[in-house]
Parts: structure tokens; sequence; C-alpha cells
């Protein structure tokens, strides 16, 4: 997505709103309250945010309604510049750094792209369920544990599913699209894995590619699974676990180079990003596309 011509196409407001209107109507206005399609510009003839009326349901509306762009007091071109800058970073930007591209406050600049990572969030792909061979696994985001004392010197921090790191739980159709979610330990278990697994993959036609934790012990009644022991070896053929901890280092380097810190109430906004990214990695970013997914409802 280029952002020099995002910056040339929108001088204006107005120019803004007409494309987003086409975007999400394609030329054929819709209520949004109501469904109607009779409408007409509002009366009040205000430009800067070029209001409809519904003659059905009487209710005035703009093409922001129902969308991110909502309420804001930021121009589109704003958004769709922050949005451009998002995408085009592969590993992910710091609220910091694009709040000094655009010329913004960055507590501004934090609430936007949080706003566009909810919609990355409802990306109508997850919705599908995931086939053929099917790779889980997990990882723990956070920073490492600071050692308490000399007399623990010696001792190695504990890594993997001996810290205190927030879970993340991921399943990637081989060659295809990912799915990850941050989990509590205590869902770390038979249960809790199943019932994720099988919420998102089509259990009939696929086989699961795991390591050797016994979280997915039992997981072969259900379909077919086979699982590769990493202390052996990483690959047993075709059964492996590489392609999801690839998408695992993306995640990882968006932590340490640019966010270094993920709460648990918005952890799962930042995974939404990493995941909607790396869907979309076969197909160019385009700027409509972009658009189509914010103007969701």
């Amino acid at each position: 997505m280029n952002v020099i011509e995002i910056f040339q196409n929108f001088q204006t407001q107005e120019q803004a709103i007409d494309y987003f209107e086409g975007v999400r109507w394609g030329g054929k206005t819709i209520c949004p309250y109501c469904g109607s399609e009779k409408v007409c510009r509002h009366a009040s003839g205000d430009r800067a945010s070029m209001r409809w009326q519904c003659e059905a349901c009487h209710r005035a509306f703009s093409v922001t309604v129902g969308t991110i762009f909502h309420g804001t007091h930021i121009p589109l071109k704003q958004w769709f510049l922050l949005l451009a800058l998002m995408l085009n970073a592969k590993k992910s930007a710091s609220a910091y750094q694009l709040a000094r591209d655009l010329g913004m406050r960055r507590p501004t600049v934090w609430s936007m792209m949080h706003r566009i990572r909810a919609a990355m969030e409802k990306d109508p792909l997850q919705g599908k369920l995931l086939f053929g061979i099917i790779e889980a696994d997990e990882t723990y985001i956070g920073g490492k544990p600071r050692k308490r004392n000399r007399k623990d010197d010696d001792k190695p921090n504990k890594r993997g599913r001996g810290t205190k790191k927030t879970a993340v739980v991921g399943i990637m159709e081989r060659g295809g699209k990912v799915i990850a979610k941050p989990f509590a330990k205590r869902n770390l278990c038979h249960e809790g894995l199943k019932k994720f697994i099988s919420r998102f993959v089509d259990m009939d036609g696929s086989v699961l590619m795991t390591d050797e934790y016994k979280g997915y012990n039992g997981m072969s009644r259900l379909m077919l699974h086979a699982s590769v022991n990493h202390q052996e070896r990483y690959a047993d053929g075709i059964i492996h676990t590489n392609s999801i901890e690839g998408f695992w280092s993306l995640v990882k380097r968006a932590w340490y180079g640019q966010h270094h810190h993920y709460s648990v109430k918005y952890m799962s906004l930042y995974i939404s990003e990493a995941c909607y990214k790396f869907n979309q990695r076969k197909t160019p970013v385009t700027l409509d596309g972009a658009l189509a997914l914010m103007a969701r409802p």
C-alpha cells in the first residue's frame, strides 16, 4: 500500500468520505439503521460530514456509522495513512513511531490502532474452518524473569510452560491461514485444547500435527493425529510444527522489536493483528480491501 498515493489522492475530507462511501456502499447508499435505500442528502448540506437522511426511519447518518470511524474527530485521511503504515509493517509498528510519522499525539494513535486491531479481530477468514494438514502449538509471551537474589544466579530461568508468561495457542493450516488466541494456563489441558481445535478445524477432513505436549493426548480419538518429540528431532517427514513456529517468530519479533509489552487486556488485539497480516501474505494489500474490513459492523 503506497503511503504517498494516499497522501496525494485525499487532500480533503470530502475526497476521503466519497472514497469510503464507494467502498462501503458501491454507489448505492443504504441506511445503516433500517436498511432502506430511500435516502437523500441531509438538508443541512454540511460537506464536512456529508450526512444522509433516511426517508423510511427519518434518521440522519454518515458513512462512518457502525464502523471503527464512527464518532471520530480525526480526518479520514489520517486514518487511511495510519492503516497503510500498520499493514506495511510486517513485524508491526509502535504507537510512538507512528505518532512521530503522522505528527499526532501518542495516546490518540494508540487508541486508533486498537480500533483497527479490533476490526482485524473480526476478519471473515476467521469464520472458515481449517482443513488439511493442521499444525497446533503454543507459545509464551512476556519478558525474561528477573533473578531474585545472588543465590539464584546459577539457576536457569524457567522457560516455556514453566514461566509466568501469557500463553498463546495457535493452529495453522499448512500453507494457509492461522488462528491464534491468548489462553489462560488453566485451559492448557486436553479439554481446553480440544474445544479450541474443534471450534476452528474441520476435524473429519484434517490431520493434526503437534509436539509431544500431553495436552494433545487423546486427540487421536477425535481426528487423525501425529506428533513429533522435539527432544529427539524437529521433523519426522511431514510430521512437524515448523510452519506455525515460523508464525510465532513474527509474533515474537513484533514484541521484542516494537511493542515490548502486551497487557493481558489487550493481548488478543495484538495477536489478531499478527494473524490478519499473516493470512493476507499471499494477496496484495490494497486500501479498498482494508477499508472493506474496517466498514464491517
